[in-house]
Formats: C-alpha cells, sequence, structure tokens
C-alpha cells in the first residue's frame, strides 16, 4: 500500500507530540511493507535527508511565518500528493485537515483520513481570527476525510456528539529507549534522580510558568531536597515572548535549567534518570510526552484535565490547572513519600505497556485505512 502523511512538521521529530506521532507510526508501516512517504517542512527537516528509517522523506518549502508555515506546507504537500497515486493520504491535526477536500474530491480511488490530535483552539498562543479558523478546521477535519480518527477517548466522544459520525478512537503511544550512559545528563549538570523533569513546547497553555513558580516556592521554604532541579525540556513554538517570560521568572536560580529541544540518547537519558515527571497543562488530547514518562516507570503529577485522566488512570497523581497551590501541595506529597513514588511509577509503567504499545497502534491504524479502501470500492492488494 502507497500512504503518504501531511500536516505535520517533519521526521525524525525533534519536538512536538504530532511528529513522534507520525515518526512512530510511519517507520512500523514501512517495515510492514508498505510504501511510506511523509512530507516535511524545509525548516524542520534537513533537507538532505531521503529517508529514514525505511520511510521516504519529500521534504518542500513553507511560508515560515507563525500563522502560516503549517498551512502552506499542507497545500504545496496536497499539490504533490495529487500526482503520486497514492492508496492512502493520512492528514495530521485539524488546521491542515482543511485541505483534504481537495484530494477527497480529485482523488476518487484514495483513502483520505485525519487524525484529530488537539482542540488547538483552546492553546493560548493563537489570537481571535487564529482560533475562529481552527474552530473551522476542525468542522472540516470531521466531515471532510472518509475517516477521522482521534487520540484520545474524550475527543472521540465529543467528536462523535457534535458531528454525528463515528470517529474511531486510535490513542498516541510510548516507548521506552534506555539509554547506554548518563554522558548526556552529566554534560546537563544533572544527577540520577535529582531533578523534576517537563517536557513540553513552550507555550501558555502548557503551564511551564504555573511549575516554574510552584518549584521555586517549594525550594524557597525549604520543602525540597537538598540540590533539587527542574529540568525543562523543549523550545517555544512561534512565542519567544513566552519563552522569555519563563527566563526571567527563574533568572539567577541554578535549579531551573532550560535544555532546549532534545531527541535520541539525550531525551532518553533525561527521562530514564528523572526523579518524576510534571505535566501542567491546561489543555491536552492525549500527550506523547506524558506517555514517554508513564513508559519510564517515572512517578508523574499532572493536571486533571480529561486528556491526563485518560492516559494515567489511577497512576498518578493530580492537581488542579492554572493553580499553583494545588501543584505544589502534589510535588511535595509526592517528594516526601519514595514509597508512593515507587508505587506510581509502577503503576505508569504497567498501563504504558498495556495500553499504549506502538505495534498495536500501527495494526489497528492499518486496519482502518483498509476498511476505508474497502469502503470506497477499492482492496488493499490493488
Amino acid at each position: 500500500m502507497k500512504i503518504a502523511f501531511i500536516g505535520q512538521k517533519g521526521i525524525p521529530a525533534k519536538s512536538g507530540g504530532v511528529e513522534t506521532h507520525v515518526g512512530h507510526l510511519a517507520a512500523r508501516l514501512a517495515a510492514a511493507g508498505h510504501e511510506v512517504t511523509v512530507y516535511a517542512r524545509s525548516n524542520y527537516t534537513d533537507k538532505t535527508l531521503r529517508s529514514w528509517r525505511g520511510v521516504r522523506i519529500v521534504t518542500l518549502p513553507s511560508i515560515p511565518t507563525k500563522h502560516l508555515d503549517a498551512i502552506s506546507h499542507t497545500a504545496f504537500a496536497t499539490i504533490h500528493a495529487l500526482f503520486r497515486r497514492y492508496d492512502v493520504i493520512h492528514y495530521q491535526s485539524i488546521g491542515p485537515s482543511t485541505l483534504a477536500i481537495i484530494p477527497r474530491i480529485l482523488l476518487r480511488r484514495t483513502a483520505v483520513i485525519s487524525t484529530f490530535h488537539s482542540r488547538d483552539y483552546f492553546h493560548g498562543k493563537w489570537g481571535v481570527v487564529a482560533k475562529a479558523f481552527l474552530r473551522f478546521a476542525e468542522r472540516c477535519a470531521c466531515r471532510f476525510p472518509h475517516r477521522t480518527i482521534a487520540v484520545s477517548k474524550g475527543m472521540s466522544e465529543y467528536a462523535q456528539k457534535r458531528y454525528g459520525r463515528e470517529i474511531p478512537y486510535v490513542p498516541n503511544g510510548a516507548e521506552a529507549i534506555r539509554p547506554d550512559s548518563d554522558a548526556f545528563l552529566t554534560g546537563f549538570g544533572l544527577r540520577e534522580k535529582r531533578y523534576v523533569l517537563a517536557v513540553s513546547r513552550l507555550v501558555a497553555h502548557k503551564g511551564i510558568h504555573h511549575l516554574i513558580r510552584a518549584f521555586l516556592e517549594l525550594e524557597d521554604t525549604g520543602r525540597l531536597p537538598n540540590n533539587f532541579r527542574l529540568a525543562i525540556v523543549g523550545a517555544n513554538a512561534g512565542t519567544p515572548g513566552y519563552e522569555r517570560h519563563l527566563r526571567k521568572m527563574s533568572e539567577g536560580r541554578e535549579s531551573v535549567l532550560f535544555l532546549g529541544e532534545q531527541t535520541g540518547e539525550a531525551l532518553a537519558e533525561l527521562f530514564a534518570n528523572a526523579a518524576m515527571f510534571v505535566q501542567p497543562s491546561e489543555d491536552e488530547g492525549l500527550s506523547i510526552a506524558l506517555l514517554e514518562a508513564m513508559s519510564y516507570r517515572l512517578p508523574i503529577v499532572a493536571t486533571n484535565i480529561t486528556g491526563n485522566e485518560e492516559a494515567l488512570s489511577d497512576s498518578g497523581m493530580y492537581c488542579e490547572p492554572k493553580d499553583v497551590e494545588s501543584l505544589k501541595g502534589a510535588l511535595a506529597r509526592m517528594l516526601s513519600r519514595p514509597d508512593l513514588m515507587k508505587e506510581y511509577g509502577e503503576r505508569a509503567g504497567r498501563r504504558a505497556s498495556e495500553e499504549y504499545g506502538w505495534d498495536a497502534i500501527a495494526r489497528r491504524t492499518m486496519s482502518l485505512y483498509s476498511e476505508t479502501l474497502a469502503s470506497i470500492g477499492r482492496v488493499e492488494t490493488e
């Protein structure tokens, strides 16, 4: 089967749940013998990289502004895809899915799929006009494609109720990579089990400002272990002002480290050696960073929003979103109870293994492709 992914920034993932999702899924589909193409943005993926883990990469330009980067690249990729005789064109996220109507109309024998990753109009980085467009985009994503997939049960139920059609649930996944050394950890100035880890894009709705404030207030009142640190992994996403605000909040405090984007062995070391993981978001679909923390058997403190509760169930400790006092209390309780930290970590690891394996996710996605092709009069072997 010939499969194309459109809407992501590219692969291999540097940051971002959508890029991680596409990388894992595309690589497994390619390993199963399918011809898989991922469209990448020239400002994200190395232009000389033509393939990765058996996946073909087509790098195309975009208009590299906050509002036009994604949709312009999606337009170029969609035009390119019209002439490549793909069996499946799979759009990622609601914004890019506005253009799914083009292959749906013009390519009658191609299955057009969309994955609903997040209700992006809740994200603080967007203004009024952009949020209105994203609400329109959600409607497009749930109506234009032959099949729309939701990455969380909550979003599946919401979309089915709102748009009156079946929206199957196929979650994000998690995969722990055991590092060979701690060389990166030493380079970052961190010690094993002596830091709290947060992995997130630096945008306001991720709540990192709440986490920094809670951490520093605990430090100032002597409620953290000695020489304990907060490691923040991630970069801004067209939000440099917010990143400057975060750095200003922690100016002069050696306990708060901004490590930028990290991938591969470096990121694996950070997960594997953390004392705990914190997810302070105000809104999430089904966070891959959270699932990865679970796969590393980390004790987790997360906000009690729907996406986090779906992922964690009873395997983490919760706090209220936007509530620094609630977050402080959860962090202090967890850090003061080594027995509780161990119990939550073991629960999280079991849940990640049982519910969020990438191999099973790839098989389920492939089944949906085949079902969709059959529904438009195609069979997989064509």
